[in-house]
């Protein structure tokens, strides 16, 4: 058996007959009594303490490290003390995704994990601890991606802690636990009177943007973040290479989502709205640090800034700006005085790449081409998500049939001919 357990109660003396004998030592009666003691692989000692009595107890446990040491099961115990809130933050640091990628899933474990596990020690996991906290989850969080995201993240400290030897199995994956399934829903595009009614409700200023999300496929912050000089007037072609989004409290220039730098064609009408809204809203030389707070400063000249000449900031654009207009055309309804505008989630400025979407498939453009102009990284995402905007798919099948159908040799014998068959 690896190891050895310490009766603290008694010491061994060699007595005047120079044999051994067992007496109380200063400790008798004092404290826990058995300390089981092993050297782990790490080369040093390993120990538990056991009351009185227990020394069976003592000896099952040195047989269970014994038994995992064989195995290659062996986790330290002083590791697997740590709780999840001390791994998951240690994790989190750790990660080489984006700043802001980081500082998404710190904030879900901070107001989502840890108020409800972070406390826990790694090694007491179990699924049924598991499922206590993803009922909770559901009664705290309506949307269930917004709560597979959580989930997802929670499973992603579990694993890291089962690579790292501080936990044997990961609970999130345990067959009696299920991950919170996302409700698919299908897009459903505005149609262009929308869009031109939330174009017309908004500041002058901001016109535009409806030009380049409906018209061009930009992200938000790929609007508030596109320069003067991404712009191929004479090309009639737009160079996606920014977007300016938030880290931390600090607006930052960035690269496009997933770093896809990208380029996608100025439609004639885009171009005229852009230059018209240069000529009355001139650019203005903005400097941001670039990719982090602390990141080397970047200046570039803005095609839409604030009326103070500073970069958009978002919530500011969508609370004082997007809402408005969104209710001004119909599409929410106008808050009570005193409260703030309705969620509006389905209705932000992604909704006008989801028009530029189906305008381009309606046209028949192909699923690849939209993807690159998109920017997406896969276009079976992009076929996943606007595969039932294809136009008349069904018609074409009707029509291929029946092309098939009159070709040489098919003769029509009507109805009863199938029916006598």
């Amino acid at each position: 058996m690896a190891g050895h357990i310490q009766d603290r109660w008694y010491k061994t003396e060699i007595g005047a007959d120079g044999k051994p004998r067992r007496i109380k030592s200063d400790r008798y009666g004092i404290g826990l009594r058995y300390r089981a003691r092993y050297i782990g692989p790490d080369g040093t000692e390993k120990s538990k303490s056991f009351p009185d009595r227990q020394k069976r107890l003592a000896d099952q446990w040195l047989a269970q490290i014994e038994a995992d040491m064989a195995r290659g099961e062996y986790i330290d115990p002083r590791a697997s003390r740590t709780t999840f809130r001390q791994f998951a933050e240690k994790w989190v640091k750790s990660q080489t995704t984006d700043e802001t990628s980081r500082a998404a899933v710190e904030s879900r474990l901070r107001l989502h994990a840890y108020p409800y596990i972070g406390s826990r020690p790694l090694s007491s996991f179990k699924p049924e601890h598991i499922r206590d906290w993803s009922g909770e989850l559901k009664q705290a969080i309506p949307s269930a991606t917004y709560r597979r995201s959580i989930f997802e993240n929670v499973s992603s400290v579990m694993n890291a802690a089962v690579d790292d030897g501080i936990l044997r199995r990961n609970p999130c994956r345990a067959t009696s636990v299920k991950a919170p399934q996302p409700v698919l829903t299908r897009v459903r595009p505005w149609p262009v009177e929308r869009v031109f009614a939330v174009r017309a409700a908004l500041p002058e200023r901001y016109r535009a943007m409806v030009d380049l999300g409906a018209g061009c496929g930009l992200r938000q912050g790929e609007i508030f973040g596109l320069p003067v000089d991404e712009i191929g007037f004479l090309a009639n072609w737009l160079h996606i290479s920014y977007q300016v989004k938030r880290v931390h409290g600090t607006l930052v220039f960035a690269p496009p989502k997933r770093g896809k730098v990208r380029g996608a064609p100025l439609p004639s009408q885009v171009g005229r709205a852009l230059a018209e809204h240069m000529r009355r809203f001139p650019p203005v030389a903005v400097t941001l640090p670039w990719l982090t707070p602390d990141g080397p400063p970047l200046t570039k000249s803005l095609v839409f800034t604030s009326t103070a000449g500073k970069a958009v900031w978002r919530s500011a654009f969508n609370d004082q700006s997007w809402k408005p207009a969104l209710a001004a055309a119909g599409v929410i309804q106008e808050p009570e005085l005193g409260k703030r505008y309705q969620s509006a989630r389905e209705h932000g400025m992604h909704a006008l790449r989801h028009f530029y979407a189906s305008v381009l498939l309606d046209a028949g453009e192909s699923v690849k081409a939209l993807s690159t102009y998109l920017g997406h990284s896969d276009p079976g995402f992009t076929l996943r998500v606007y595969t039932h905007l294809m136009p008349s798919s069904e018609g074409r099948t009707r029509r291929a049939v029946d092309r098939a159908f009159q070709g040489p040799g098919f003769h029509d014998h009507g109805p009863g001919t199938a029916q006598a068959a």
